[in-house]
């Protein structure tokens, strides 16, 4: 079973930077013009989720190895 990790759809994400202000963890950056989520980081926290206008960041499951 993984563990739920913020995951960002480039297609929705218009680089507000809003998730990157407010991220606990300093897990989300601006790379290629969009919001990356570094998944070493990433608590899955869900504030990020909660503070992008358009819904481009969503919780997923990712396989713990």
């Amino acid at each position: 079973m993984g563990k739920p990790k913020a995951q960002v759809d480039g297609k929705k994400c218009f680089m507000c930077s809003g998730c990157v202000a407010v991220c606990p963890q300093d897990a989300v950056s601006i790379q290629g013009g969009k919001a990356y989520v570094d998944m070493e980081f990433c608590t899955g926290c869900k504030v990020c989720v909660n503070t992008c206008p358009v819904g481009a960041i969503q919780l997923l499951e990712v396989a713990v190895l």
